[in-house]
């Protein structure tokens, strides 16, 4: 078997799996790639930071996949996963949308991103996750943001974050021009 180009791994929510609307809507994007290997990381079986942060390196390590060449994407708790995973190991991309960042009390919850690529994604009706520490913190470490006018699920805005995970991937996977 030819190993992939690149990598892209999905990791949901606390209250979600890898068959949520937007996880799918994202592997969907990820798969019109040609050699891309995406994988949805089921997390349900614990609701656990730390053990969820080890089922997305064991993701990785178990495909093979070059940090260099791996994209993470992630929701509420799974942004904080990717967002965390990419501060332990650099990664080419971090796709978070409305994630489980910068609040009070939860474990290591202003990480740094040591991605070459991030992007975030907010809803300004987020019930669960606030927006401004949130915004604060991707101006901080100068993170790409998009806020939508949506909740924290982003439910109205399905397709609008499929075509920005489209052009994400894009960015990530371009082939620099030899000089």
């Amino acid at each position: 078997m030819t190993r992939p180009d690149y990598y892209v791994f999905l990791s949901h929510g606390l209250e979600s799996g890898p068959g949520s609307t937007k996880i799918q809507a994202l592997k969907a994007v990820a798969d019109e790639f040609a050699g891309v290997y995406a994988e949805s990381v089921d997390h349900r079986s614990t609701k656990d930071p730390g053990q969820r942060l080890e089922q997305m390196a064991q993701a990785m390590s178990g495909a093979g996949a070059d940090p260099s060449r791996t994209v993470l994407a992630g929701s509420s708790m799974g942004g904080w996963v990717c967002a965390q995973t990419s501060e332990r190991t650099p990664v080419l991309g971090c796709f978070m949308l409305a994630p489980a960042l910068a609040l009070p009390g939860y474990p290591e919850s202003h990480p740094v991103l040591n991605a070459h690529h991030a992007c975030l994604i907010h809803g300004w009706q987020d019930n669960v996750v606030p927006v401004m520490p949130v915004i604060e913190l991707a101006r901080q470490q100068q993170i790409e943001t998009l806020i939508l006018a949506d909740g924290h699920r982003l439910e109205n805005s399905v397709q609008r974050v499929a075509n920005e995970f489209r052009k994400f991937l894009s960015a990530c996977f371009e082939k620099p021009n030899p000089s």
